[in-house]
């Protein structure tokens, strides 16, 4: 038996198969779309409220570490992406190797933080400073609508690039209109203060607002480990060989391996991955980091020069409220009313990226280590609506306070990163083949992911412990 399979752990799953990495096309345009998503998803609880709220409250002293917390990330998701392209498996599948049930642990850390529907309870709340109504009602319209869209889409993964595609475009149009006619020229002169009066305001917000904001500055959490799916999904690498999730009532679901692939390190294959790996991470840099970065960086710039030092700003994700009537005041009523319109639809896309990638997390993990018979979309679809349910209960539960449930989803997220950076880093040196292992650098990345987070999660937990 080749080498490049006996490197594979096989007391749990099965070796994967030997294939040849397909071509990778000749075009970057041609790939574009899982940092589309991944950027997508996350501009909704670090960039319209974790970031501007701390921004409001404290000025831009903490808006670096947004720019710490992306860099991060995207060496994060290069590695997660990196074993995908090579087997056509998820990171979680390959955690797996090593452990059974190290996919059933993230999976089940990834609902915990993610059954509280802060981002549709928050879209529902910019929807009520639009048109009034009940909080928990258009609550649970949106998680309703969530999984009737999952449901009803042919190609799952279709839908969401589209929608999360839209949302980019709808938040992009409102940071360049805002750049020039809602951020006040102090405002704008007040930006190398981001670097000259950098600080960490743990007195005035808490650690777990500051771990909260860090953990989702772009992804965090699931999110990271969901490019795996995204990438195989789009037919990156080795995920080519593995068919998408598609709807039970409009499309056809494929039978498909509970293993994957994995290449010979011949000269046409290593050129393949070559093309590929530099392919991966200029999609990721283009769109997830670029998107991401200057996202956070002007709405924490209008929260800084519409609200700051406001002595009535509430504390919690009323100060968007008042964020918009004071630029429907300065600019005009129009942009008072978009603001809240981009901001409803992107925490709503937000949504329902969170529900789908909860859900093909979980439905990969239980078809890969528990009920390998099974189709990954029967799963897929029986997890959103238990997701979707379970939202709704929480929220006829009373549980509507926004900002608290965002923080919650963070601070989980953010103890996630710390041990999977440990586990990508165990996995992609020693699973590998020598030939496109991670290697110099990128170690150094992942080992201060682990310690980051690993400090940033225990004194998260201090600081919580102390309030009791």
């Amino acid at each position: 038996m080749s080498s490049v399979i006996d490197r594979f752990p096989a007391k749990h799953l099965a070796k994967p198969e030997i294939r040849p990495l397909p071509e990778a096309p000749a075009s970057t345009w041609k790939i574009i779309g899982p940092g589309v998503i991944a950027a997508g998803v996350g501009l909704a609880s670090g960039e319209f409220i974790l970031f501007p709220y701390i921004a409001s409250q404290v000025g831009l002293v903490f808006v670096w570490a947004a720019l710490l917390g992306l860099a991060t990330q995207f060496f994060i998701n290069m590695e997660i992406e990196r074993y995908t392209l090579a087997t056509g498996e998820t990171a979680l599948t390959g955690f797996s190797r090593f452990w059974r049930h190290w996919g059933l642990v993230f999976a089940v850390l990834t609902v915990l933080a993610n059954l509280w529907p802060g981002w549709a309870s928050s879209s529902a709340t910019l929807v009520t400073y639009l048109w009034g109504g009940d909080v928990k009602w258009i609550s649970l319209g949106m998680l309703v609508a969530i999984g009737l869209i999952l449901t009803l889409a042919p190609v799952v993964y279709v839908a969401l690039e589209r929608a999360e595609m839209l949302k980019v475009a709808a938040v992009i149009v409102l940071v360049v209109v805002g750049a020039f006619v809602a951020i006040s020229a102090q405002a704008w002169s007040d930006v190398p203060k981001v670097i000259t009066e950098a600080d960490i305001p743990i007195e005035p917000l808490g650690f777990a607002l500051l771990l909260g904001a860090l953990a989702f500055a772009g992804a965090g959490g699931g999110q990271n480990l969901v490019q795996s799916n995204w990438i195989r999904d789009k037919g990156f690498g080795m995920g080519r060989y593995v068919p998408r999730i598609t709807s039970p009532v409009t499309g056809k679901p494929e039978a498909a391996p509970s293993t994957g692939f994995i290449f010979e390190p011949t000269e046409e294959n290593l050129g393949h991955w070559r093309a590929w790996w530099r392919f991966a991470n200029r999609e990721q840099l283009y769109t997830f980091v670029l998107i991401t970065f200057l996202s956070i960086t002007f709405t924490s710039l209008l929260a800084y020069s519409t609200v700051y030092g406001r002595e009535d700003l509430p504390n919690g994700i009323g100060f968007l409220e008042i964020e918009g009537n004071v630029l429907a005041e300065t600019v005009g009523a129009w942009f008072g009313t978009f603001f809240w319109i981009v901001g409803a639809f992107a925490l709503f896309a937000a949504a329902l990226g969170i529900v789908d990638y909860s859900a093909r997390l979980v439905a990969d993990v239980i078809k890969t280590s528990y009920a390998p018979r099974t189709t990954e979309s029967t799963l897929y679809f029986g997890i959103v609506w238990v997701l979707v349910l379970v939202g709704c209960v929480i929220m006829v539960a009373g549980f509507a306070q926004p900002l608290v449930l965002l923080v919650i989803s963070a601070s989980v997220g953010g103890v996630m990163m710390f041990v999977y950076s440990a586990l990508l880093l165990l996995l992609n040196r020693k699973v590998l083949p020598p030939e496109i292992r991670i290697r110099g650098f990128r170690v150094g990345v992942l080992v201060w992911s682990f310690a980051l987070f690993g400090v940033l999660s225990v004194l998260t937990v201090i600081d919580q412990v102390k309030k009791f």
